[in-house]
């Protein structure tokens, strides 16, 4: 296999022929093998042992998570070509100068704490990590997490898009001075009104100013331009890592991500900061659906994502134009997409929520509507207009994604239930407006049920419950 991913998939007997290959060479598989130590690979259910495929042992050593363990030749085989393999495909993606990866059992924002408590020991003064702002709490939290103190750099309005302020990064490096800075921290993939952060420019300034820059590349592998932005930041600046889930780019189960970057050596430290032994079972997930896809099937997946992103935009659009909406001008967003909702009561964050939850209760999953004004608090640091990315967005929106492994029949059945939720949201505003409208003696009437409401037993008794229970 030479350590890359196969050009053609492999069928299912083959892959499992090479994990029992690779399992009988860790010693809990050992004809006659006597453990006497206190982790010896013992599985109680039998279940449990052919669900991993008896590799038991896990990946790493105590002190180093790429280590290999001697008793466990097969895991740590697995572990390595797993690796290998992950490295090839990110080449292929469009980063084709990164150096090194790994492999880490944690989801992208644990991962990119793993990342910050590194850069600690290189950066001993520094408290400080400058983000643009993405309104998404296990990034914020990642830095919180770590111990440092996140510094918001809010984004700037362009037509409909937010993007990454450069002089206010800028200025902010120079208030707090370089030495004081661990790291920028800056986004790839994210929601759009919001687009990918100006990478070049930001590599630029933290190798101008010799400070580290971590990007948040979490479901970007499956994009291009995501990929390219990282690569020609690496090539006119600076960037140390970048990490991606392994969910959202592979298609396997969460509790995955990939730690990669362009010097090897502090990749390798990454790694070694992590203590412990790890989980393998997302390394085994990734390295069965990567021989199972090959470079070309996983290629294909891409070609047929990004398809379905132009599909989606132009769907989108005419539904947008039917209901008098809009669909926000993104262009550098190649993910998501975002449609007005200005015709839902977008002062009353309860008719903006209503149509998510007209959808979700439709099985529309995946689709967010933000409303104007939330205000939302994340370890003591306030957001205003939360998950819009800043403070005041001009308008409520719905997103909805075209991320791998998307179909046609997912765009067309989520347009037709849109268009029916939008439309029975419209009908309830109209009826709601009628009703107002309609009323002979509208507050007169009110006041009367008010009375009769307040003198009838059963509200009487009800108030008395009530008053006793305070």
């Amino acid at each position: 296999m030479k350590g890359k991913c196969p050009e053609d998939g492999w069928d299912e007997s083959t892959i499992e022929l090479f994990l029992h290959e690779l399992a009988i060479m860790d010693s809990n598989n050992f004809l006659g093998n006597c453990g006497v130590g206190e982790r010896e690979g013992r599985v109680a259910s039998g279940l449990v042992a052919r669900r991993h495929y008896r590799l038991i042992h896990g990946i790493g050593r105590s002190g180093d998570i790429s280590a290999v363990q001697p008793k466990a030749a097969g895991s740590s085989l697995l572990n390595k070509l797993t690796n290998s393999v992950v490295l090839d495909i990110i080449k292929q993606a469009g980063v084709r100068t990164v150096t090194h990866c790994f492999v880490v059992p944690m989801a992208t924002g644990m991962s990119l704490t793993l990342c910050f408590l590194t850069l600690r020991h290189k950066r001993p003064k520094a408290k400080y990590i400058i983000w643009p702002r993405i309104d998404q709490k296990s990034c914020f939290k990642s830095m919180i997490t770590a111990g440092f103190e996140p510094v918001v750099i809010e984004n700037v309005l362009e037509g409909d898009e937010l993007r990454t302020d450069i002089e206010a990064v800028e200025a902010k490096v120079k208030t707090l001075g370089a030495e004081n800075i661990l790291c920028v921290h800056s986004t790839t993939s994210c929601f759009a009104p919001r687009v990918p952060d100006r990478l070049e420019e930001l590599a630029i300034i933290c190798a101008n100013y010799d400070i580290p820059h971590i990007v948040n590349n979490a479901y970007g592998v499956q994009s291009s331009k995501c990929m390219h932005l990282i690569q020609q930041g690496a090539r006119v600046g600076r960037i140390d890592a970048f990490v991606q889930s392994l969910d959202k780019n592979f298609m396997v189960p969460v509790g995955g991500a990939i730690i990669a970057g362009f010097n090897e050596s502090f990749i390798q430290e990454i790694s070694k900061m992590y203590p412990g032994r790890a989980s393998a079972s997302p390394s085994l997930d990734v390295l069965i659906t990567l021989l199972s896809l090959g470079a070309s099937g996983y290629k294909q997946l891409l070609k047929e994502r990004k398809e379905m992103f132009s599909y989606l935009s132009s769907e989108l659009k005419k539904l947008a134009d039917i209901h008098n909406e809009r669909l926000l001008d993104t262009p550098h967003n190649p993910i998501s997409l975002a449609m007005s909702l200005k015709n839902l009561d977008e002062n009353n964050d309860a008719a903006v929520t209503q149509l998510g939850s007209m959808l979700f209760t439709r099985q529309v999953s995946g689709a967010r509507v933000v409303p104007r004004g939330s205000v939302q608090t994340v370890n003591n640091y306030t957001f205003k207009g939360f998950m819009s990315h800043t403070n005041d967005y001009s308008c409520a929106y719905l997103n909805a994604a075209s991320a791998i492994g998307i179909k046609k029949q997912d765009v067309d059945i989520f347009l037709k239930r849109l268009d029916k939720c939008l439309k029975a949201s419209r009908r309830g505003k109209e009826k709601s407006l009628n009703e107002i409208c309609t009323s002979n003696t509208g507050t007169e009437q009110l006041e009367d049920q008010k009375v009769t409401a307040f003198h009838s037993g059963e509200t009487r008794s009800k108030h008395v419950k009530f008053s006793r229970r305070i």
